[in-house]
């Protein structure tokens, strides 16, 4: 676009919207350059880190769990471009499941940063400060979850046959699997973990349950025509998806706690107080997004062993 197309181009825009071009190309005159440090808001994002011991391996928690949330944000974007399209090709649906799951081969490889970037004595002494606060508590995290699958492939496996698209919302969001980590089961009762986060999230969560119910990953999926449902490429996307996160990620998280809470240095238990083994690990949730994509065989080895010829199904065009 030469000069003369770029200003009449930038003229029709303002007009369109009712807007005096030349105010608006007198404001450009008189801008300052943009800066990168402006841009992406460097002074603000460097200044969120505050330490509430003097043990300096308790930055490198801070920050990193602030660039998974930074990534939480990004993967919820993706979602969101499948999830508010319509009538989606299976082309632009791979690619956001791509984009999505290249996100979550980041988080699994920084575990690293985790499992071997901070000290076993330091962290074993910060993480006491932190109690009852815990990964647990990520809503972004929850909003993955929710805007991923339907509701009934969240909910406590044992609780999942009284659960129905006519449940109350409320219900259900009191049924999910984390509630599992959330319940001191002595008594019975939520414990601190559960009770801030609920005071915190709880409406926002059910408001995001409503608005996911029909455009959630696997709604969208099953909704499409039945040529695109057979796409095999996308379908091998929607696999990768779903044990990227749910075997993958998890596991890699399993194992650098595991470095730590089974060390035998220190308190063993989760800082939220859940029982994180059975928690955590995919072999007992048995947490699956998109589970008619999925053979029995393969659901019933869910985080056990290697699914057979899935390395194979991993060849994407």
């Amino acid at each position: 676009m030469n000069r003369k197309e770029l200003l009449e181009a930038i003229d029709k825009k303002y007009k369109d919207m009712g807007q005096d071009p030349d105010v608006h190309l007198s404001g450009l005159l008189h801008a300052e350059p943009m800066k990168y440090w402006d841009f992406i808001q460097l002074d603000a994002l460097l200044g969120l880190q505050t330490k509430r011991t003097q043990l300096p391996d308790e930055m490198v928690f801070i920050m990193y769990h602030q660039v998974n949330e930074i990534l939480f944000k990004m993967i919820l974007w993706e979602i969101d471009q499948v999830s508010q399209a319509e009538d989606i090709l299976p082309k632009k649906f791979i690619m956001h499941l791509m984009r999505i799951s290249r996100y979550f081969d980041m988080l699994s490889n920084s575990f690293d940063i985790m499992g071997e970037g901070m000290e076993l004595e330091q962290y074993m002494k910060f993480r006491d400060t932190l109690t009852p606060a815990s990964g647990f508590q990520s809503a972004q995290y929850r909003k993955i979850e929710i805007a991923s699958t339907e509701l009934i492939n969240l909910i406590d496996y044992r609780f999942r046959k009284t659960i129905d698209r006519n449940t109350p919302y409320e219900h259900a969001f009191n049924n999910m699997y984390w509630q599992v980590a959330g319940l001191d089961h002595k008594t019975g009762k939520k414990n601190k973990l559960m009770v801030n986060f609920e005071e915190k999230y709880k409406s926002e969560l059910i408001n995001w349950m409503k608005e996911y119910n029909t455009v959630n990953l696997w709604t969208k999926f099953k909704q499409l025509p039945e040529k695109y449902k057979n796409d095999l490429n996308l379908i091998n996307a929607m696999r990768h998806y779903d044990h990227t996160v749910n075997v993958n990620w998890v596991m890699h998280h399993y194992n650098a706690a595991s470095k730590y809470l089974d060390s035998g240095v220190g308190n063993s238990k989760a800082t939220g107080g859940s029982e994180w083994h059975k928690y955590m690990h995919p072999k007992y949730q048995k947490r699956i997004y998109f589970p008619e994509l999925w053979s029995e065989k393969e659901q019933e080895n869910w985080g056990v062993t290697n699914l057979n010829g899935y390395e194979k199904l991993m060849n994407l065009n």
